[in-house]
């Protein structure tokens, strides 16, 4: 087949998990770029090469077991291979699990008769090897009538063999795994799949891999779940102890950064812009970088270990008797990172109602977005105790607020169970990957862009609110002019002031002042914000200590009862209503633009913001 080479484009293909995406992040590097299919809300990754001085375009396709599309993600994929289609690929190089030939080759044996060019890459070879497999791979080219390349994805090994195979002379597949006079072609697929591999596959005895010694553990109905829970507390006590350090440092490096100025500038509204406004809101931010990039280090090192594919598949168990599609799993805990990729990585459940139930509980996992909210008011009020001399106390009760943001997610889709009806009967479909090695490279480049896109996206936002809010915060209406906060006795005569105060009556019965009401709205934007909002808040209304907004908060004192305005009831009641409320605007659009309709957003948005108010009323007053 003739193509042209200055203009190749290559589809990767395969079953879930068959290390594919590997492959494609080491051919195309930082090359890559996402982008939606015409027509539809399904993203495509695609990437570009050089080989040989020609630029090859490369697409990343979803993992799929069949050519017969049980989601939109695989349908979306499916029609690349349509031999009428305006990108259909010049060449499909597949990828296939050498631990699991047979299941791989079958979705191979379809795009085989779709009459276009192929490169078999047959990855994880160095796994089957330790399990006592070796595939002949020079008698399986042979066989097929394609080239066949031996790769490891995870090492970037085979990447030159496979730029030869691919820019070399095309070749189709002459293999036959069908009869058409056969009308059980399924079975016979199969059948021709076992000749194949009875030529080029032999299996010694299976060594006893440290996966199948730990699996029986980590899966297990009781020991999963508490092991599950404990790494949980591990992660989370880290997050306090191993973040103290750089968190004071981060501090004190805003707090000279803000007295620095307070001394260099002179007494006028810039200066409070610069101290009170960008610095004070974005210290708020920084400062809870460590924490954020420790909760990402911990959850990459379960994903590239492969222990999350355990957690999915002990989940499973439970969300299945909960209404949910056991593909909801993987949606709810990416949850735990942000909302909104989650929510689009619901597109793969096929059952429509099973997921829209999906999409509107993710939001009540706890997100990292809420980690600085969470840490923030944990130091305010509890003590740096332990229990048992090694628990800490505090990463006790944030462990705690992620655990009621799991059951707060299943209660909310019991509900909707009942109220969504489901139609048809769900399957979920997993492989377990075997255990490896962590990639640290790999783990600290997610941390450091997990972490920049946190302060970025965050500080975007936060910056524009502080901003704003500095200048409701330093004036206040007075006949009729405008006038500095410093002309006034205190900030409830600013602007911010007084529309704390209209709104201060309606979450007085949940413990909150007009301060911190003032945060919950601009908190709607992210809630990340609310850090940013006190801090400009204190800032203006105490310019002798501009940065450190945990000794502000807990020094201050009710002017009438003289007691502690945050106190355990009014945190506690503050942190169960940012594990509950729906204060993120970017969810709320990806919500719409996934159902297509307003209704739904609507739906989230009121019930959330109830369970919030209710849920906090009742603890406020069980703890006052």
């Amino acid at each position: 087949m003739k193509v042209n080479r200055s203009n190749l484009v290559v589809a990767l293909s395969g079953n879930p998990n068959c290390g594919k995406t590997s492959l494609f992040n080491h051919l195309t590097g930082l090359q890559q770029k996402i982008s939606n299919i015409p027509g539809t809300t399904i993203e495509r990754k695609s990437g570009w090469y050089t080989y040989d001085n020609d630029k090859i375009q490369l697409i990343d396709t979803p993992g799929t077991y069949s050519i017969k599309p049980k989601s939109k993600d695989e349908e979306a994929a499916l029609e690349l291979f349509q031999p009428n289609h305006s990108e259909a690929p010049d060449v499909i190089v597949y990828v296939a699990d050498a631990q699991n030939l047979k299941r791989h080759l079958f979705y191979f044996s379809q795009l085989a008769e779709r009459n276009i060019p192929m490169v078999l890459a047959i990855n994880m070879l160095d796994i089957s090897k330790a399990q006592g497999i070796e595939v002949n791979t020079n008698r399986l080219q042979k066989e097929l009538g394609i080239p066949v390349v031996e790769t490891n994805a995870r090492k970037g090994i085979g990447l030159t063999q496979l730029k030869e195979a691919i820019h070399g002379q095309q070749f189709k597949c002459h293999y036959s795994f069908t009869d058409t006079s056969d009308n059980d072609q399924i079975i016979q697929r199969y059948n021709r799949i076992d000749s194949l591999l009875e030529k080029v596959l032999t299996q010694k005895t299976k060594n006893a891999l440290f996966t199948e010694k730990i699996d029986p553990i980590l899966t297990h109905p009781v020991w999963g779940y508490l092991i599950f829970i404990g790494v949980l507390l591990v992660v989370f006590q880290s997050v306090f102890m191993l973040a103290e350090y750089p968190m004071t440092l981060i501090e004190s490096g805003f707090d000279l950064a803000g007295n620095a100025l307070l001394d260099i500038l002179p007494n006028n509204w810039i200066r409070s812009l610069l101290v009170n406004g960008i610095v004070a809101g974005l210290a708020g931010v920084v400062v809870f970088i460590p924490q954020i990039a420790i909760l990402f280090f911990f959850m990459g090192i379960m994903e590239d270990t492969g222990y999350m594919s355990r957690v999915s598949f002990i989940m499973d168990k439970i969300l299945r008797g909960l209404g949910l599609s056991g593909k909801s799993v993987v949606p709810l805990i990416s949850g735990v990172a942000c909302a909104i990729p989650a929510i689009m990585a619901t597109r793969n459940i096929e059952n429509w109602k099973d997921r829209i139930i999906t999409i509107l509980v993710t939001p009540l996992m706890s997100c990292s977005a809420r980690l600085p909210v969470y840490t923030l008011l944990i130091s305010i009020a509890v003590p740096d105790t332990y229990v048992l001399g090694v628990i800490s106390l505090k990463g006790l009760l944030l462990l705690a607020m992620y655990l009621i943001g799991t059951i707060g997610t299943v209660v909310a889709a019991v509900i909707f169970k009942f109220i969504i009806k489901q139609k048809s009967l769900n399957y979920f479909i997993m492989e377990l990957p075997i255990y490896h090695s962590p990639r640290w490279k790999n783990i600290g480049y997610q941390v450091w862009s997990k972490s920049l896109s946190f302060v970025k996206e965050a500080g975007k936002v936060i910056l524009i609110v502080s901003v704003v809010l500095w200048f409701l915060a330093s004036y206040g209406p007075k006949s009729e002019k405008a006038f500095s906060i410093q002309e006034t006795q205190n900030l409830e005569e600013s602007y911010a002031g007084k529309f704390g105060k209209v709104i201060e009556p309606a979450i007085k019965p949940i413990g909150f002042n007009w301060k911190i009401g003032i945060a919950l709205l601009t908190s709607f934007a992210a809630r990340e914000v609310f850090v940013g909002t006190m801090s400009t808040i204190y800032s203006v209304d105490d310019e002798e200590d501009v940065i450190n907004i945990r000794k502000e908060m807990m020094a201050e004192r009710d002017p009438i009862t003289n007691k502690p305005v945050y106190s355990l009831a009014v945190v506690l009641s503050l942190m169960i209503f940012y594990a509950f409320a729906m204060q993120c605007m970017s969810t709320l659009a990806v919500v719409y633009k996934e159902t297509k309709s307003i209704k739904w957003p609507l739906i989230q948005l009121g019930y959330m913001t109830a369970l919030a108010y209710v849920s906090s009323f009742i603890v406020f007053n069980l703890f006052r």
